[in-house]
This record gives C-alpha cells, structure tokens and sequence, in this order.
C-alpha cells in the first residue's frame, strides 16, 4: 500500500488505493445494480487460513470435462483441490478482480450462472465455483471508462498487499494475484499445471478433399499461415523457378501459403488481444479508450438480467457430441522446430521482461486513461503474449517432418520438379508454419501444395483459381 506496510487488503481499500469510489456490497447471486462498464471485486468477510476447497464440485468437474489434465495426466478430485489450494492466500480476503466494458450487472450475473467447466456466458473466476461458503462473499463495484486500466491498477495493489511469507508459500510464487485470477496485469499466467478444464464444441466433420483438381471461388485463393491466421488475399511474391522466371501476377495465391503484411499484422494483432484475455480467464473485449468517469456520479439503477441465446436445434433423440475439438498438428522439420523454440526463447526470456519493464514505467507517468505510453506498452505485451502463445501451441502440437523414405509419391517434406507454361520450378512441400514461396517452401493447405500432395511423376495437375486455370506436369520427385 501507499505507506509500505502490508495488511490484509480488502474491497474497499483497493479501489480507494487506486482513485476508484466502491459501491456495494451486495451478496454473491444477487443482482448488482448497474448497467455501466467498470471494476468488481469479490471478497469473503474475513481471512480464512486454509483453502475452503469443495471436493464435491471439483469431482463434479473432472467427470464434466473429459479433457481436463493436471500436469498432463487426470486427477483425482484430491489432487485438483490440493493444487488449487496451492494458490490460496490466508491473510487475503479478496478472491477475484474483474472489469468489463459493458454491464457491470450483466457480466457479474454470467459470472454467477456460469457452471464450473462451461465456457459461456463467462469462465471468468471459475474457481471461485470451487470453495464451500461462496454464498457468504460479497461483491463491490466502481463505474468507470476505463475498466481494463483499472483493474491492472487494482491487481498491482493487491499484489503490494500480499506478505511475503504468503508469496513463499504459494505453488507459484512468481505470479501474486487474487485466487480465482489466473494472470497478472503483464499478461503472465499462474503456473498450475491445470488444462483442458473448459468443455469444449466438436469440430465439424472434414470434408473430403479432392486432390487432383483444386477449385476456389474468386476471393478465396490463399490458404491461411496458420490456422489461427485471418483468410486474405495474399498481396504478391514470386515463386522460385528453375529456367524461366514466373510472373508473380500468376502464382499469387496458388503456391502461398501465407498472408500479406497487412494480413499477417491484423492476425497478430488478434490472436494476441484474444490470448491475452483468455489469460486472464474470460472472453475477449475491445480495449477502452476513454475517460474514467467518477463514481460518485448519477447512476442508472438496473436490475440486471441476463438474456440465454436459445440451444442449437438438433434432432429428438440425438445427442450432442461431448468429445472436444482435436488442435490441429504443426507439420514442422527439425530445423522449423528448432527456430520455432528459439523464437519463444527470445520472447520469454527476453522481450517479455524488456515489455513489463515499459509498462510499469509509462503505469507510474500518470492517469491510464490519457496514458499514450500505456497504450502503446500495452499493446506491444498483447502482441508478445499472443505470439507466445501461439509458439507454444504450435511446439506443443508439433509433428516433425520425416525426409521421405521413397519418392514414389508426394507427400510432406518432398521436393518436386513441375513444369507449366512458364517453364520449370522446383517446390518443397512443407508445413504451413515453414511455407516460404519465394524460397520454393510451399505450405500443404496451399491451392498447389494440396493438389501435389498424393501424386506421383508423369501426372498432370490442374490448379483453378481466380486468375485463371494453371496446368502442371510432376517432372521429378527428390
């Protein structure tokens, strides 16, 4: 806190150590009175020493989310609730801090119907669905414009409050924020070993491709990087030749497998504000930009109430599929895989701190909500954090690329010689991370790459696109 002392921090204290006027408090499950964006904190009414870890919700849990793992493997519900007291803080009495860019009633209500293991109306704080006399806590709340600002501000203050023997004793000590939020303000995540806790919805069955004859509709000529990567119109390149050079106005969007520039910044930009969020523990918003407004003022009193989106309409007697989505492999080389982990090495060990460095910096500059040096930090940590995760996913899922054994037929990690109206060009078929068209690298959910996979030499292929029918002859598999 402000005089240096530590002491156990409640609701109040910390919206006041920030410039915020509490409102409240009202019981868990009542409805919060308003309808405008802002910070909620939940907190007990006193400290309690031990972890208050139901077992019964837990293993209620477990058997809902047939995906959920601890430390890779399933838990008991022992395990699980020894974990998660593992994060407990006893001389603390707040247990979440939330903010949101629109009702303040309405989110907290989701936040309450929420069952423990569903991703909607909002996981946020979901273990909080995991301690005995929740019905006890109490929720206070600050009306502001600037509720993702604050709420940094309100977990930095929490984090000065915490002693250190708590710190010590937690199962990560790096990581100090309230017990049912999962990240600090940087974006870092809680060490818990706990995935796959959230149900999710079956993919829809592939269709069945047609790799001899390639046909896109006008628009639709590239193949995404990554499949986290927006679908859009590559902006050129050229493809590597061997004999003649080929015009790039007829290989874009045939042998790319990657987005333009602009494209590529776009999805960056967000895959990382949604990474970022999902850190935190609940779903993505728009950033605010705008003023905090006090909250003293005028309020609009609201009971809130909460609309539920009907069911999809499925048959009578036909069940919903509970198995989860599989995350597709990254169809990587050794080489790819091993600048793949450089690169997360460089983000973790080196950008990310240079990053919390900025934004604790430009946080001491003054008010948050006109803070252009905040914004712009806490964009760059977006970034870096969703690139972060995303490497992650991707190392996680790798399938390493094996030199075919005999080159009797395409397949991933073959170099094939073709031969089209602009003369001879030699590709590699790789995966989608490594593609590099102008390097002869072309991803196999490329428009090319796809129509090669399978084929052997001698056979001809027809590539249809928006710039008119491309017709190959496989010369030589190496």
């Amino acid at each position: 806190m402000a005089d240096g002392t530590r002491r156990t921090a409640g609701a109040v204290d910390l919206l006041r150590s920030v410039g915020l006027l509490a409102d409240g408090p009202v019981r868990w499950g009542s409805p919060v009175r308003s309808a405008r964006p802002g910070v909620y904190l939940i907190e007990l009414p006193g400290p309690v020493l031990r972890a208050p870890i139901d077992l019964s919700p837990v293993g209620t849990w477990i058997e809902r989310v047939p995906t959920l793992e601890l430390d890779g493997h399933r838990p008991t519900g022992k395990e699980l609730a020894q974990r998660l007291g593992g994060f407990w803080l006893p001389d603390q009495v707040v247990l979440y801090v939330g903010s949101t860019d629109g009702s303040i009633g309405r989110r907290i209500d989701e936040l309450v119907r929420t069952p423990l293991g569903d991703p909607a109306p909002y996981p946020g704080g979901r273990w909080l669905k995991t301690l005995r006399g929740l019905e006890q806590a109490r929720v206070w709340w600050a009306e502001t414009d600037a509720p993702e600002e604050y709420e940094d501000a309100l977990l930095e203050a929490f984090a000065e409050a915490v002693d250190p023997a708590s710190v010590e004793a937690l199962h990560d000590p790096t990581v100090v924020v309230p017990f049912a939020n999962m990240a600090i303000p940087t974006g870092l995540p809680k060490e818990h070993g706990i995935t796959g806790d959230l149900r999710t919805a079956p993919s829809e069955p592939a269709q069945p491709e047609d790799r001899r004859v390639v046909t896109l509709p006008p628009g639709k000529a590239v193949a995404s990087e990554h499949p986290m990567a927006p679908r859009s119109r590559a902006t050129g390149g050229a493809s590597r030749t061997t004999g003649s050079t080929t015009s790039p106005s007829r290989t874009s969007g045939i042998t790319d497998g990657t987005t333009g520039a602009a494209g590529r910044t776009s999805a960056a930009s967000g895959q990382a504000r949604a990474a970022s969020d999902q850190a935190r523990g609940g779903a993505a918003s728009p950033p605010s930009r705008r003023r905090p407004m006090p909250s003293s003022g005028a309020r609009s009193h609201l009971t809130s109430s909460s609309v539920v989106a009907p069911a999809r309409p499925r048959r009578t007697g036909t069940p919903l599929p509970t198995s989860p989505r599989q995350a597709p492999p990254t169809h990587v080389t050794a080489e790819g895989l091993a600048r793949l982990k450089e690169e997360l090495t460089e983000l973790v060990q080196v950008r990310r701190p240079e990053i919390i460095a900025r934004v604790r910096a430009a946080r001491e500059l003054g008010d948050l909500s006109e803070n252009a040096d905040y914004e712009a930090a806490r964009k760059e940590q977006s970034f870096a954090e969703g690139r972060i995760a995303q490497l992650e996913a991707m190392i996680r899922n790798a399938s390493i690329i094996e030199a075919p054994a005999q080159n009797d037929a395409v397949v991933l990690g073959s170099t094939v010689v073709v031969e089209s109206s602009d003369g001879q060009e030699t590709y590699t078929i790789v995966g989608s991370s490594e593609a590099r068209p102008d390097e002869g690298r072309i991803s196999n959910t490329s428009p090319l790459g796809q129509a090669l996979l399978g084929r052997r030499a001698g056979d001809d292929v027809v590539v249809r696109a928006p710039v008119g029918d491309r017709h190959f002859r496989i010369v030589e598999l190496r």
